[in-house]
């Protein structure tokens, strides 16, 4: 089976699906090409805090009818410490807030999307690798149930992230910057409703931990922990006795408990590739750079991305102009290094650092002080949490 399109996408997460649809609605065919199954894809759990510029996006697209009907809109959030709350008023600040929908509904509204424009999306394809992007002609091959399969286009996106095969085949024209942080998250997923109507960050001698949710019904946690944590030594009843201890506050209020649904570790890394393009080969989300999950902000860059690379194909496809896609990475890292120093910045400012001694808890209790007394230093914290301008 041999295919011809014009872009040839590897991996159907939302930096490929965006970009899919947004070359789809300026005359541009593509072809997305994902090793696992579309059931895999639209129920792989991710989280959701979704900034407002890609809400915006989203909504712009034709996309935004399920996300606003059944998001959570939240113009704050909560930083706690010294079992204090304390409210950064986003709306206030700003005039913008975050919607909170999970990843995996984004990913489902984009797959119904593409399949309602006649889009073409081959899962499980086998084998998946990319060539001849250095040439007029790159291709991406792979087995589509046993069949020998290729998709011959003018370009390829690397959409398919971390563990994919695009970065890989030009690491040879790359460098790498990475940062392995000695912790990680227990992330838990409980039938509870939420005990706060925003999200808590919380800052505790005994490690960070984290209130967010999913739906009004569904909760997710996350509890600082070690990197090579034994999930069998975390029962049901030692989570939410961790989490009432790190999240208690003078009052006495405690957490809303549930049968606890799902529990995994999430391993936290800063990682970026430079350059995000070699040749016809454009790589975008994941699959370029990892930010630590404190700030929020693998989907939210990797739709900053997609939105840039589309704008640069439309440029040449109407015009020829390969000015855009010449800039794609330039442009790109911008934003991708403000965001890995906001996110680096809030993973310092709230966990336990194994090997810091008494001083730099007190410097990031001062840290804390200081964001949650001052209008300024607030502000900027919102900036950034509801996300940088897109341009």
């Amino acid at each position: 089976m041999k295919i011809r399109t014009q872009v040839g996408i590897v991996g159907a997460g939302p930096a490929g699906l965006v970009l899919s649809h947004l070359l789809h609605r300026q005359g541009i065919h593509s072809v997305v090409v994902e090793g696992r199954s579309r059931q895999h894809c639209e129920q792989r759990v991710r989280a959701g805090v979704l900034e407002q510029g890609t809400v915006d996006l989203l909504v712009e697209m034709g996309l935004g009818e399920r996300m606003k009907r059944e998001g959570l809109i939240h113009d704050g959030v909560e930083i706690r410490f010294r079992e204090q709350g304390h409210r950064i008023d986003f709306k206030a600040l700003t005039g913008r807030g975050i919607t909170i929908y999970a990843q995996q509904e984004v990913v489902k509204d984009l797959i119904a999307a593409r399949l309602g424009a006649e889009g073409e999306m081959l899962f499980e394809a086998e084998g998946v690798s990319v060539h001849d992007f250095d040439s007029a002609t790159p291709k991406i091959r792979f087995h589509d149930y046993g069949e020998p399969s290729e998709v011959l286009c003018d370009f390829i996106a690397g959409c398919d992230g971390f563990h994919g095969v695009c970065r890989p085949s030009i690491e040879n024209a790359l460098t790498i910057y990475e940062r392995v942080f000695p912790f990680a998250w227990l992330g838990i997923l409980a039938a509870a409703p939420p005990s706060s109507s925003e999200l808590i960050y919380c800052y505790h001698d005994r490690g960070f931990a984290l209130h967010s949710m999913r739906t009004p019904e569904i909760t997710r946690w996350y509890l600082q922990c070690a990197p090579d944590e034994d999930l069998t030594q975390w029962s049901d009843e030692r989570i939410w006795e961790e989490l009432q201890t790190r999240l208690a506050t003078r009052d006495g209020h405690r957490l809303t408990e549930g049968p606890i649904l799902q529990k995994g570790i999430t391993g936290m890394r800063s990682f970026v590739a430079e350059p995000m393009q070699s040749g016809r080969l454009y790589l975008a989300g994941d699959a370029a750079h990892i930010v630590p999950p404190t700030g929020a902000k693998g989907l939210n860059l990797a739709v900053a991305d997609v939105r840039v690379l589309a704008a640069a194909f439309t440029e040449f496809y109407i015009s020829g102009n390969r000015e855009l896609l010449d800039r794609y990475s330039e442009t790109c890292l911008r934003r991708v290094w403000l965001v890995q120093r906001f996110s680096l910045w809030m993973t310092s400012l709230l966990h336990r650092i194994p090997g810091n001694d008494r001083f730099e808890e007190h410097r990031q209790l001062a840290d804390l002080d200081y964001l949650t007394s001052s209008r300024a230093a607030a502000q900027t914290f919102a900036e950034n949490y509801v996300g940088l301008p897109m341009s």
